[in-house]
């Protein structure tokens, strides 16, 4: 009997430079889905890889005086380390220079050319160059890049253009009957209102003014634009042929199960892309998942802010696993996840330290101390021992059903669920001083064994997303991890098995002090790069340094009246949490949050937009001036304000608790 397909997909890194860990986090949670879907049994196929054409390669190879396949070969290999370093188990790491995927990019232009869905013309409009984007002058937002913020230039160049009207009916019919289509049901609301009922303009497929990509092979002026040689990797890589000799593979995976891609390029995958492939007459992906990003601290990360988090740097300071655990766990279902090194050392120490790791040495620890490592069931049963059975038998079908969601950090929380109901377990059995009564051997015997069977159980459904330290657990245990079929059966472990004489530290407990003098470390290392590299600091680094402040004059505070105590007794502060943030309609500088104060939630209206973002807002712990007077801002009601500092030069900056507050704790 085969075995049921799984073809999941990441969009391929772009190869002009090296991945941080937001750019990691898809990677990692491509490869948990992709070890999930093999753990049922299903015959999965895993493809990442690089994006390697287009001008800003050019550019960078010409800045870095080398080939442009030279610059590739280079930044390629990086990022499949970085891949590897983080334990991704992909079946193809796909790179658009290789053959079999240029051949059938040329295959696939002629074949939209002779079957009149592509003709030349001219070009005129606004192009960014690190998104590789064409933009009307509507589409800009606040002059600049809709999609990355950056500046864009005028251009105007022959080229050639796929006619997207043709198709953008059938692809409104084809979301409106797939509700499953494109994930969350938010990023599908935005591609609708914004860009297909609106009524697509014809975009733009070939340039001429580099030289970096696919050459058109009946036209060699023309280069094939970026976006239809990248998007096209999902089915060349499995064996694609525009002439209609595809392979078994392709034959059998495709359609994709699930593309996973960061919401920033959802609309080129779920726009442009299933119009490529009606117009090859081919099946669309089954799903298309935007996720959210990761920000560094509430913000994006960016080499000239100098806030970039490597996955390869957090691996040296936590290891692989502890890595893994934290992007996958801390990354919501369809809003921003945060990262900073104070949140990493806290996670690892709670969760993998506490609940896991010590639950792991001290269950091994005791069977060893009170039966030389032997594992017996003697059958000794309490009540208490069948809610324990319940949560571990019960796990699987709660984590599958997460994960079939995607809903990927609630899976692990149930997981983990399991190892805390252990750690409960052995409070209420009080294993040490059953030890002391010899009458109640037996019964430690089964407490012991209950608690290794639980933790095989759990140890089965981490694998996913830790391997490494699954497989450490089950090497301790001296156990098989347990098949698919086998995780609601309790009671698999033979009785007789012997336990590792010397548990090892999964996790060791980390020094949140010792972690930031290591932290430190690495920022003063990416700054002299970014310096050298640029010739300049990055934004808030002095030269030399990284993370604190740049070196300025000393600003000259303008004093206000002197206040009385009981002028500033009048003003209550307290920490909030921005639950959702959006703009204010046709304001330019104001956004609309809702903040979480205790039990209570406040409309505030700052005027703070030229400095962040929406979706960077949601999540922050803020300070917030509670009892001020209401006041009606651009039409909208504000109950309270966010505390910012001003930099001389007019920037904005949060002010935010230096340590983990809740919400609604008084600032005094």
């Amino acid at each position: 009997m085969s075995r049921p397909k799984y073809y999941i997909t990441t969009a391929i890194a772009y190869a002009s430079g090296v991945p941080h860990i937001g750019n990691t986090y898809e990677a990692i949670l491509a490869d948990a889905i992709a070890r999930y879907k093999r753990l049922q049994g299903y015959d999965v196929f895993f493809q990442t890889g690089t994006d390697e054409h287009g001008q800003k390669v050019e550019d960078m190879a010409r800045a870095n005086g080398v080939t442009p396949k030279e610059f590739v070969d280079r930044t390629a290999g990086k990022i499949k380390t970085i891949w590897d370093r983080v334990n991704t188990s992909y079946d193809r790491f796909i790179r658009t220079t290789d053959e079999d995927h240029e051949t059938q990019i040329k295959k696939i232009f002629k074949k939209f050319y002779d079957q009149g869905d592509i003709y030349k013309g001219y070009y005129e409009g606004m192009y960014c160059k690190p998104c590789e984007s064409f933009w009307t002058a509507s589409q800009l937002k606040d002059g600049k890049c809709p999609d990355c913020g950056r500046d864009v230039q005028p251009a105007k160049e022959e080229a050639y253009f796929f006619k997207m009207s043709k198709y953008a009916d059938k692809l409104i019919d084809y979301i409106n009957t797939h509700p499953e289509f494109i994930q969350p049901v938010s990023r599908k609301n935005e591609m609708m209102n914004n860009f297909l009922l609106p009524g697509l303009q014809d975009l733009c497929v070939s340039r001429t003014s580099f030289k970096w990509g696919i050459p058109v092979d009946f036209d060699d002026k023309h280069v094939v634009y970026v976006w239809l040689d990248a998007l096209s990797n999902y089915i060349t890589g499995i064996g694609y042929d525009a002439d209609g000799n595809s392979s078994e593979r392709f034959n059998t995976m495709w359609p994709a199960d699930l593309h996973l891609i960061g919401k920033d390029i959802i609309r080129f995958h779920t726009i442009y892309w299933p119009i490529f492939l009606m117009a090859l007459g081919l099946p669309l992906p089954k799903q298309v998942f935007g996720h959210p990003w990761l920000l560094q601290g509430g913000e994006k990360m960016s080499k000239s802010r100098g806030n970039v988090l490597y996955a390869e740097d957090l691996c040296d300071v936590y290891g692989v696993d502890a890595v893994r655990y934290y992007v996958l766990h801390e990354m919501p279902y369809d809003n921003d996840g945060t990262i900073t090194w104070e949140l990493m050392t806290e996670r690892v120490n709670s969760d993998l330290a506490n609940t896991l790791g010590n639950l792991v040495n001290r269950t091994i620890s005791m069977t060893n101390k009170y039966f030389e490592g032997q594992v017996i069931n003697s059958m000794v049963t309490e009540p208490v021992d069948e809610d324990l059975k319940k949560v571990a038998l019960e796990a699987s079908d709660k984590v599958f059903a997460k994960m079939d969601e995607l809903r990927v950090a609630d899976a692990l929380t149930e997981i983990f669920n399991v190892y805390k109901r252990c750690n409960k377990y052995i409070d209420e059995t009080t294993p040490w001083i059953l030890a002391k009564d010899q009458e109640k051997q037996g019964r430690l015997q089964t407490v012991l064994y209950n608690l290794l069977e639980s933790i095989a159980i759990a140890t089965t459904l981490l694998k996913p997303f830790m391997p490494d330290t699954a497989k450490a657990i089950f090497e301790q245990l001296n156990v098989k991890e347990r098949s698919f079929g086998s995780l609601k059966e309790f009671g698999l472990i033979p009785s007789g098995t012997v336990v590792t004489a010397e548990p090892k530290i999964l996790f060791a407990r980390l020094d949140v002090n010792e972690i930031l003098v290591k932290a430190e470390e690495i920022r003063k290392k990416q700054a002299e790069e970014y310096a050298r590299e640029h010739g300049t600091p990055a934004e808030g680094t002095a030269a030399g340094s990284s993370g604190a402040a740049a070196e300025t004059a000393d600003i000259v505070l303008e004093k206000k009246p002197e206040i009385t105590y009981d002028d500033f007794a009048k003003m209550q502060f307290a920490v909030g949490e921005i639950i959702k943030c959006e703009e204010v309609p046709k304001s330019k500088k104001l956004l609309c949050s809702q903040v979480k104060i205790g039990n209570e939630v406040k409309q505030i209206v700052s005027g703070i937009k030229q400095h962040y973002k929406p979706e960077e807002m949601v999540g922050k712990k803020v300070m917030v001036l509670v009892n001020l007077k209401p006041a009606t801002l651009a039409g909208v009601v504000s109950e309270g304000m966010l505390l910012c500092a001003e930099a001389p030069d007019g920037t904005l900056a949060l002010v935010t608790p230096e340590k983990e507050m809740p919400a609604g704790a008084e600032i005094c």
